[in-house]
């Protein structure tokens, strides 16, 4: 089976910083583009941003850029979200996904190209 599991959330002060995990498993993890999103509490689902298979190109929402960096280890199967400076407003459930609608080498931050949700893992900044 194909699963994506989100990790490393938790309770956080504000201007504090955050590495989350996404391992991936039951497919071929350098061969998918991958993808960072966000829920807060009562909102939609966002895409925060993804990164192409090999991890050469990262794309982000235009309201994280310059505190929210994507990164892979595709020895590792693992997708990372680093950030920065958090703020109480990135208070969230965080979820990574596999692009199921692109080739790899590049990748978008709509949900309806990517597949095999997470559970999440849970991001609340103290102010």
């Amino acid at each position: 089976d194909v699963q994506l599991q989100a990790s490393g959330g938790g309770l956080v002060q504000a201007g504090k910083s955050l590495r989350l995990s996404c391992v991936a498993s039951g497919f071929t993890f350098d061969g998918y583009a991958v993808g960072w999103f966000r829920q807060a509490p009562g909102k939609e689902r966002n895409g925060i941003g993804c990164i192409s298979k090999n991890g050469d190109s990262a794309n982000y929402a235009e309201s994280v850029k310059g505190r929210f960096t994507i990164s892979r280890d595709n020895s590792k199967n693992t997708m990372y979200l680093r950030i920065d400076n958090l703020e109480p407003a990135d208070t969230a459930v965080y979820y990574c996904a596999r692009n199921t609608a692109s080739l790899g080498v590049t990748c978008g931050r709509r949900l309806w190209e990517y597949a095999d949700w997470g559970q999440g893992t849970q991001v609340t900044v103290s102010s």
